[in-house]
């Protein structure tokens, strides 16, 4: 479940130097750690909340398209100082923790009240994701394809966020087969194209 996670990681940090995408990567990730922590006691009660997971869609797809795109060039990101570093773990954070609701959803349920099971569930998938997503960057630094690749697959991940939110189920339209497997393809596509643009 950590997978989607570490892709968003590796695609926020990838323009950043050297040592500051081991600071993002790892202030990212602490961050995020501190957050499912607190809405692991709330996630339950999010998770049935109409719009929820529609308004995390959209942040999330939002970030993708913005990760993906092409022009915004490494030197613009570190030309500020930090602010390639703080825009990087801002984004890291928004976006893992709105993909962390059905992740921290199934650790508490996993735990069942066990604090130390919570714990070390917690610790596991963090050293997962940023393993992961060192492994990522490597590959998107040797093939630039693989930006495109992560970044569709966040698309295809907002998609289904959205498809599974609690406001649409009486809803007419998204119980039909074409919506359920198309919608969530379609925004993948989108960020796809968004992330094959040239710069002029």
């Amino acid at each position: 479940m950590s997978g989607d996670n570490a892709a968003l990681i590796a695609l926020a940090a990838r323009r950043l130097s050297g040592k500051r995408r081991h600071q993002a990567v790892i202030l990212g990730s602490l961050g995020a750690v501190l957050l499912r922590v607190l809405l692991t006691f709330l996630a339950a009660q999010l998770l049935v909340l109409s719009y929820v997971q529609t308004v995390g869609a959209l942040l999330l797809l939002w970030v993708a398209y913005r990760m993906v795109q092409p022009e915004v060039r490494q030197d613009q990101g570190d030309a500020a100082g930090g602010t390639g570093l703080w825009e990087a773990v801002r984004a890291i954070v928004v976006a893992d923790v709105v993909m962390s609701l059905d992740n921290i959803l199934g650790l508490a349920a996993v735990a069942r009240g066990n604090g130390w099971l919570l714990g070390i569930g917690l610790a596991v998938s963090i050293a997962l994701i940023v393993i992961g997503s060192g492994i990522l960057m490597h590959f998107m630094q040797r093939f630039p394809v693989t930006v495109t690749l992560v970044g569709a697959l966040l698309g295809y991940v907002a998609g289904d966020m959205l498809l599974t939110d609690p406001a649409w189920r009486e809803a007419a339209w998204i119980h039909g087969e074409i919506v359920h497997a198309g919608l969530p393809l379609m925004l993948a596509a989108f960020i796809a194209l968004a992330g094959m643009r040239r710069p002029r």
